[in-house]
């Protein structure tokens, strides 16, 4: 009897763990998605620069989990014309597409960024490029901060399509365009940081490019004070079943919005919401043909024009803040701006000292000149931003206060009649101070006078 005993109890333990996994859902799988590298290839870039560009790119790529059934990759360049280096179905392996990152030549030319922006949405949604329908997408744009062509409209395409958009600025460029230009929240999906200190983020960009691949999960992007986007993997089919999406205030889950959508959907926006409100997602997939469970995830909004202002800080990777609305200490652009009402073309550093330097910009002239200026600053490796307001009729000011041999992110914001703002961003070094020594001791012999 004992074989059979032992038979028994094998086939319950099996049963047991059966209806246990059941319950706990299906396993976490692995990440999945097609991940885009937009490098700036101009000739506005440095040689040296390029190559430092490429080489965080092939340290960014080489662990991730690249291959059929997982990530697939590819690398479009900025230049007068965008140029596909390769394919997403070219590279099945996270070293193969690192050693064809560093083989990548520079196509120099302009910086057509927004012309290049059009073509990777091309691409990411492309068979032919190798591009998978049903699968996250990840557009990852490594710039200088310049571009002689609109990146906006190209840009909100690729978001309205579901595209999670990462930016990484070795620091210059618009800081408020380029987070306007980033998903949402601009904290998580962008960087500004020197073309040197590229490798600190490195760990931190990965790991958010895989959670946005993450199939088995319903996940939140485009979030602003008034809704945000919903996107989950394919868990039905338009024949097998349909969803109940539902969303409702953390702290009044009875006023609860519903909608209802069709088994091929895997998105949806919500808007009319409150700003600064945490709210509870429910995805109920419905269907009789296999059980799926419910997925639950929740989802703060931006604070909005009641809110007490945008905070300003950096972080240790960078420049970070929170991008609400409201009157505080950061610029905004309200709409968007005349032709004629053109901000700052031109940053210069000079002057620098230990604890001070001077910024001069070309200011903003012509029929809707600006009305006055500010000039926000703080240190890249952590600490509070600080303000310095600037008549109309200047165009430079000194920085007091600084710390020796620090780098600062500058930006100056020219504000017009209109309400509206043009701001530009650069980075600035101050050198080492003396340090203190102490004396030395007087040489042998000399009587106790140094020669």
């Amino acid at each position: 009897m004992l074989p059979w005993t032992a038979l028994g109890l094998a086939l319950s333990l099996r049963l047991a763990l059966a209806r246990s996994g059941a319950e706990r859902g299906p396993p976490a799988s692995a990440p999945q998605g097609d991940l885009l590298f937009l490098l700036d290839s101009s000739a506005s870039v440095s040689h040296y620069e390029f190559s430092r560009v490429r080489e965080f790119l092939g340290q960014l790529a080489a662990p991730l989990p690249l291959g059929p059934e997982a990530l697939h990759a590819s690398l479009v360049h900025v230049g007068s014309q965008p140029h596909t280096e390769f394919p997403f179905n070219q590279h099945s392996s996270g070293a193969a597409v690192q050693d064809a990152i560093r083989a990548a030549a520079q196509r120099m030319g302009d910086t057509n960024t927004g012309l290049a922006l059009a073509y990777a949405k091309e691409q990411l949604f492309a068979e032919a490029a190798g591009a998978r329908p049903g699968v996250p997408k990840v557009l990852v744009w490594v710039t200088d901060g310049g571009s002689s062509d609109p990146v906006g409209p190209p840009m909100q395409e690729l978001k309205d399509l579901g595209v999670t958009i990462f930016i990484v600025s070795t620091g210059r460029g618009n800081l408020l365009e380029l987070s306007a230009a980033a998903s949402a929240p601009a904290q998580k999906h962008l960087h500004f940081v020197d073309v040197d200190d590229l490798h600190i983020i490195a760990r931190e960009l990965r790991g958010s490019i895989l959670d946005a691949m993450r199939p088995q999960h319903l996940h939140a992007s485009e979030v602003t004070p008034s809704g945000f986007r919903l996107a989950w993997p394919p868990l039905l089919t338009a024949d097998s079943g349909y969803y109940v999406l539902e969303v409702a205030p953390s702290a009044e889950p009875g006023t609860a919005r519903r909608q209802q959508l069709p088994g091929n959907a895997t998105d949806w926006a919500w808007d009319g919401l409150d700003p600064d409100t945490d709210y509870d997602v429910v995805l109920v997939p419905e269907s009789n043909v296999r059980l799926v469970r419910p997925q639950h995830l929740r989802v703060r909004t931006l604070l909005g024009e009641a809110g007490s202002g945008r905070r300003w800080g950096l972080g240790p990777r960078g420049w970070a803040g929170r991008w609400g609305g409201g009157a505080g200490l950061g610029p905004r652009l309200t709409g968007s701006s005349p032709a004629e009402e053109a901000g700052p073309e031109r940053i210069v550093i000079s002057h620098a000292r230990p604890r001070s330097l001077r910024v001069s910009w070309a200011p903003a002239l012509g029929p809707a000149a600006a009305l006055s200026y500010h000039v926000q600053f703080g240190p890249l490796g952590g600490g509070a931003a600080q303000r310095v307001e600037v008549p109309a009729g200047r165009n430079s000011t000194t920085l007091q206060g600084l710390a020796p041999g620090t780098a600062y992110l500058v930006t100056v914001t020219a504000a017009f009649r209109s309400g509206r703002e043009r701001a530009l961003s650069a980075k600035a070094c101050t050198p080492d101070g003396e340090r203190s020594r102490p004396p030395r001791p007087p040489p042998p012999g000399s009587g106790g006078r140094e020669p």
